[in-house]
């Protein structure tokens, strides 16, 4: 049955034309818009950009902060035949950005005021790329960019002259394995891999995540993370948008930091039902709400703590387990709720049911903080692969500690490093097939191959499954890097970078795990270091020697940054913002390198464990610290 995200577009607007699909703030309260009028306007500029020249199968680009004209934007774009490249905003590098417009044939660009320079400033590098859509008002159109309203105007013409049917031939006639979205994550190199998903990729899992969670026209969500961001794509939009819901946008402010200042306040006027998060996002809430009650006094604090762990011991871990004895404190924790922990729901618009957090995983004491001012953080899990909805914890079933229930229908299988099923309880590689399983990795038949093998698309991310259904996800099986907001990047392109280009530099595992920044282990050329001090003077027995060795490492890694030598060649975000040097190679024989000569990771981290921890304290971040000294004797 053909059910592209075209279709599902026309029966929601059939059957809620009246309901508010978007919410958008531009001035001092955020506006309606139905589903009848995103209709008229996603027409209007679809039938622009026809008029522009766009044509079926033609690769564009969108560059923008969450705002009503990125939704209506991409559903523009299908109805022209295109398909979108979704651009994070985070995206400084112009290396970054250039590979993905250049790797994605990407023919047309809509972009923000904001972005807008970011793009200016490669766009000589950019010949295929016909026309700039700038999505607000500017003064100075350079060459090739053209304003948001020209193309409507354009789209206005176009369908006062030539038939509805002739206009909407073009989107109806896309079919499930038309490609929707190019999403570029990070690959195994420096060069990123775009993830293509096809119309049907996103209809299956809206319908898949719908299992696991009952969302009516009622409900609204406030979009909080990057609109490019897969989870927010298909959870945040095309959920909604299936079920006739509506969907509010964070308000952009004139900067980052400002945009993140207006999500409190956005979410006390949006009285969101539920809302996606990731772990830096909570905890930012959860210091928030702890400080709120601070400002209270110390017996508002003592009433708090009590209060919390009351509910925490009610509601447990699960609501799979017996409440049993529990159920005494049902009284206690009414009271509670009503004195305490109901007024900080307020500040949360008062009408929100839960979080859903994706991307990293979710601290389980996150989760049960949450759970104990009634307002439950579930653990999703997916993958932009995969469209990115795998499993969830949600109202129905919950354990923390566990990523949920798998949605339906998708077959997952755990298997070993040899590709072989294991049986239920045992950890191995995540493996899972269903038709929101990508088309593929774009121009890269090799990655595809490898990831995609006989329909089954191979993770990479480590887990078992119990026998209750639930779902353990336990960290990489393979090597990516996971920031605190949820962001993955692959460590091997930088690694390789730092030993191939630095004769003091002999080995190098960078390391982040849901933490603020990266960090590296760094095994020194001694002999190297040596021959440099000896020209200076020093020898690396002496203090002054270690810390002129030391310092020669951090300007290697410098070089990377901005101003030095390879800047722009990695995204600043994932170079290493410490360093621990180390006093032993990595070798076969302490069992940190295996057979192929690749670093065995988890033997490395758990061998470092204590030094990695040591690098995320002030001390530790220190380049010339005494453990780093010490490691050099």
């Amino acid at each position: 049955m053909k059910k592209t995200l075209v279709d599902l577009f026309e029966e929601s607007v059939r059957l809620y034309p009246n309901n508010t699909f978007l919410l958008e703030k531009n001035g001092a309260k955020f506006e309606p818009t139905t589903y009848a009028e995103v209709k008229t306007l996603v027409y209007r500029l679809g039938a622009g950009l026809q008029a522009l020249g766009v044509k079926k199968g033609d690769s564009m680009a969108l560059l923008s902060e969450g705002r009503n004209a990125w939704i209506i934007g991409e559903l523009a774009m299908f109805y022209a035949g295109a398909m979108n490249v979704p651009l994070s905003i985070k995206l400084e590098e112009s290396n970054d950005l250039l590979f993905r417009l250049i790797h994605g044939d990407v023919k047309y660009i809509m972009v923000s005021r904001t972005q807008l320079k970011k793009v200016r400033a490669i766009k000589d590098q950019l010949p295929e790329v016909k026309y700039i859509i700038v999505l607000d008002d500017i003064d100075d159109y350079q060459e090739r960019e053209i304003s948001f309203g020209r193309v409507m105007e354009f789209g206005d013409e176009f369908l006062n002259s030539h038939a509805i049917e002739e206009f909407l031939a073009v989107g109806k006639s896309i079919q499930n394995d038309d490609i929707a979205t190019i999403t570029y994550t990070s690959g195994t190199t420096a060069d990123p891999k775009g993830v293509v998903l096809t119309h049907r990729n996103y209809t299956a899992n809206v319908e898949q995540a719908l299992t696991l969670v009952h969302i009516d026209q009622t409900w609204r969500t406030l979009i909080i993370l990057p609109l490019d961001h897969c989870f927010a794509h298909v959870v945040g939009f095309y959920i909604m948008m299936s079920r006739g819901a509506t969907v509010a946008t964070t308000q952009v402010g004139r900067t980052p930091m400002e945009t993140l200042k207006n999500i409190p306040l956005n979410i006390r006027e949006v009285r969101p039902h539920f809302i996606l998060s990731v772990p830096a996002l909570a905890k930012t809430f959860k210091k928030n709400i702890e400080q709120g009650i601070r400002a209270k006094g110390n017996t508002t604090v003592k009433l708090f703590n009590i209060g919390l762990r009351l509910t925490q011991i009610y509601y447990g871990d699960s609501n799979l387990d017996s409440k049993g004895l529990r159920l005494f404190l049902k009284p206690l924790v009414s009271l509670f709720d009503k004195i305490l922990f109901s007024k900080v729901r307020e500040n949360f618009g008062g009408e929100l049911r839960f979080f859903i957090g994706g991307g990293a995983l979710l601290d389980k004491d996150l989760q049960k903080f949450y759970v104990g001012i009634g307002m439950p953080m579930f653990q999703g899990y997916g993958l932009s692969e995969a469209t990115p909805v795998i499993s969830s914890n949600g109202p129905d079933l919950y354990r923390f500690g566990s990523s949920g229930i798998l949605v339906k229908p998708i077959e997952l299988k755990i298997c070993d490093s040899d590709g072989r099923e294991l049986p239920l309880g045992e950890m191995g590689e995540i493996v899972v097939k269903g038709e929101n399983v990508m088309k593929g990795y774009w121009k890269n038949p090799e990655a595809t191959a490898e990831t995609v093998r006989d329909g089954y698309l191979y993770t990479g991310d480590l887990g078992y499954m119990t026998k209750e259904g639930l779902l353990y996800v336990k960290g990489r099986f393979k090597s990516l890097l996971i920031s605190s907001d949820g962001e993955k990047y692959s460590p091997e392109g930088i690694e390789e970078a730092l030993v191939e280009k630095s004769k003091y530099i002999d080995q190098v595992m960078l390391y982040n795990n849901q933490s603020p920044f990266t960090t590296a282990l760094i095994v020194p050329n001694r002999e190297a270091l040596k021959r440099k001090l000896e020209h200076s003077g020093l020898a690396l027995d002496s203090e002054e020697g270690r810390r002129a060795a030391v310092k020669k490492l951090e300007e290697e890694l410098a070089k990377y940054r901005k101003g030095g030598e390879f800047e722009g060649m990695f995204p600043e975000r994932w170079l290493p913002s410490a360093f621990a040097v180390l006093s032993e190679p990595f070798t076969e024989q302490n069992q940190m390198i295996n057979s192929t000569m690749k670093m065995v990771r988890g033997k490395i981290e758990k061998a470092y464990a204590a030094r990695l921890d040591y690098m995320y304290t002030a001390e530790g971040k220190q380049p010339q610290n005494q453990q780093n000294l010490d490691a050099l004797k």
